[in-house]
């Protein structure tokens, strides 16, 4: 057994309303790219996330990255999926109910629909294990660096993902962490990360926005 393990922790499939991802190519991207654990995120459905695990079960985390009325929360090891369009403080209590780890995802970047106001933030920061400091889609340096800031004054733990809407963004932004097994060992291994990360280009953000119109076309499968 590996003592550490190479994870990517924000990740999108075609369950996402903003992607066209295939399950399967994503599963032979981590192959191809040594990565040890995927945690599929989709938005507002685990549905992706289920599949997935299906067919690599050692591999695949069930994630999924939910709409609050103020802004995205971004959680690992999900067992039942959370709707969106509920308080912040109810979600949170749904996925303490199924011992899920709970991050707050790309918090400042406003660019984002789900990016938070920072009394909202600052009131569920005793709630939550982690806030995203390192994700590859935000545009702007600053976003992450100001994440990284709000985790420390806060004493909460950080997270890095690539936020991978299509194959080829997968591993951008990975995490070598101890081995574990659940969220708890999670909580415990993930104070010894060390990121692997870089930013992608601005552009990537074309394939959400493409995809969003394939789908309202009705030209995927």
């Amino acid at each position: 057994m590996t003592s550490h393990l190479r994870v990517e922790f924000h990740c999108h499939t075609k369950y996402s309303k903003d992607s066209l991802s295939d399950v399967e190519d994503l599963l032979a991207v981590c192959e191809e790219r040594s990565i040890d654990r995927l945690v599929i995120t989709d938005h507002n459905t685990i549905a992706g996330a289920l599949k997935a695990k299906e067919l690599d079960p050692d591999r695949v985390i069930v994630g999924e990255e939910i709409m609050t009325q103020e802004g995205e929360i971004l959680a690992a090891f999900v067992q039942e999926e959370i709707p969106e369009g509920l308080l912040a403080e109810e979600v949170i209590k749904r996925l303490r109910e199924q011992g899920a780890f709970i991050s707050v995802s790309h918090p400042f970047d406003k660019f984002r629909s789900g990016h938070w106001k920072l009394p909202d933030l600052t009131r569920i920061a005793p709630l939550v294990d982690a806030i995203e400091t390192f994700n590859s889609r935000c545009n702007l340096p600053l976003y992450n660096r100001r994440a990284r800031d709000f985790a420390k004054k806060h004493d909460l733990l950080g997270t890095a993902g690539s936020d991978a809407h299509a194959s080829f963004e997968v591993g951008r932004a990975t995490m070598f962490i101890p081995y574990f097994e659940d969220a708890e060992e999670l909580r415990i291994a993930i104070k010894e990360a060390k990121f692997e990360a870089k930013l992608s280009a601005p552009w990537v953000h074309l394939t959400s926005r493409y995809a969003v119109w394939r789908k309202r076309f009705n030209q995927t499968p």
